[in-house]
């Protein structure tokens, strides 16, 4: 885990210093604080519009998709916080094998819950055909004539 970190670290230093380099050729008088809020802020607002873009696609499917992308992204600063706290304080062993156990354990509980929500919707589905009466007599489509129209239910 020390050693992932250290790679990551290393990656970000070289961009650190790219990044700086060309700042001083193009003659900006800028601060690691400037650099800091151009990059970040323009690497936050590409991926707000690329998640934007995603989301909505998956909102028109179901939001169910969307809570678990945030859960899933909460649980991973969650747990890789939890393992640089380790490393910082001592106290349990840093290592990258826990963070992935930790996340194995998220999608365990969630497909446990998708399992059962599942078996749920089925038994719904079974008891509604179950209820509804067969119509051999008629061979037209059903219509339910106490229901309002669309009209009548939003034009009042």
């Amino acid at each position: 885990m020390v050693e992932f970190f250290k790679i990551i670290a290393e990656i970000v230093n070289i961009f650190h210093d790219i990044i700086m380099d060309v700042a001083t050729i193009l003659g900006w008088q800028a601060t690691d604080k400037d650099l800091h809020l151009w990059i970040i802020g323009i690497i936050g607002i590409i991926s707000f519009f690329i998640v934007q873009f995603i989301f909505k696609r998956l909102a028109a499917w179901s939001i169910k998709s969307i809570s678990f992308i945030y859960t899933f992204t909460l649980i991973l600063v969650l747990v890789f916080a939890i393992e640089i706290q380790q490393g910082i304080t001592g106290r349990g062993n840093m290592e990258f094998a826990d963070a992935v156990a930790g996340i194995n354990g998220f999608l365990l509980f969630f497909g446990i819950y998708l399992v059962i929500t599942l078996f749920f919707k089925g038994i719904k589905k079974i008891v509604n055909k179950q209820k509804l009466p067969s119509n051999s007599d008629n061979n037209s489509p059903t219509e339910d004539s106490n229901l309002p129209s669309r009209h009548s239910r939003y034009h009042k």
